[in-house]
């Protein structure tokens, strides 16, 4: 399974890159494919390229503010393919979010 992903909160600093290591690691742990792009303090990070997001099984948007590129999601959002979660929800429990990319 693939999975892609952007993080991104308020202040894009600790609750951004956090859900970003809570994302890779449970797909680390399940040996997935992933990536990981963040909307932080310092930019946009790990940007996701087109090909990344068309090879993508689930798409985690980790958000609590509007990002970046957001258009990009389109295609999987009609598809049914994306989650939309605030940041704190995936730090807190990865998993579950995790096995809700992979009923989509």
């Amino acid at each position: 399974m693939k999975i892609v992903a952007v993080a991104a909160c308020t202040t894009g600093i600790a609750h951004t890159y956090m859900a970003q290591e809570a994302i890779e690691q449970e797909c680390k742990k399940r040996g997935y494919d992933y990536k990981v792009e963040t909307q932080g303090g310092m930019g946009i990070e790990n940007e996701l390229e087109e090909d990344d997001i068309a090879s993508a099984d689930a798409v985690i948007l980790a958000v609590a503010i509007g990002i970046e590129g957001e258009e990009r999601f389109e295609e999987k959002e009609e598809e049914g393919k994306v989650i939309t979660i605030d940041p704190s929800v995936v730090i807190k429990n990865p998993a579950e979010i995790i096995d809700q990319a992979e009923k989509l």
